[in-house]
């Protein structure tokens, strides 16, 4: 059975930085794609960046302050978090893909306040 468990969420002023981590346990093999998504109340879950064999893609709110950064062999996929805006705030979760399958950490908040 896989697990992916993310860590380092939490409560960050406005211009602060937090680092986010997530590992895969159990028999994952090949992961290809690594990412971290978010979701903010009310809203849809939304790409924030991903990795795949050190080609990394943000999205444009997060351009230029959070940074994304993986092993595959390790399994480990990390975001570095700097800057950060209240509009941040959100549970972020982590994706790691393997042969079209999608696994997913079961989230962690992240607050930011003004």
């Amino acid at each position: 059975q896989v697990q992916l468990v993310e860590s380092g969420g939490g409560l960050a002023q406005a211009g602060g930085s937090l680092k986010l981590s997530c590992k895969a346990s159990g028999s994952i093999r090949g992961v290809d794609t690594m990412g971290w998504y978010r979701q903010a109340p009310g809203k849809q879950r939304e790409l924030v960046a991903r990795i795949s064999y050190g080609d990394s893609n943000y999205a444009d709110s997060v351009k230029g302050r959070f940074t994304i950064s993986g092993d595959h062999a390790k399994r480990t996929v990390d975001l570095q978090m700097n800057s950060l805006k209240p509009e941040d705030t959100a549970v972020y979760y982590c994706l790691q893909r393997s042969s079209d399958v999608d696994y997913w950490g079961q989230g962690t908040q992240v607050t930011v306040s003004s």
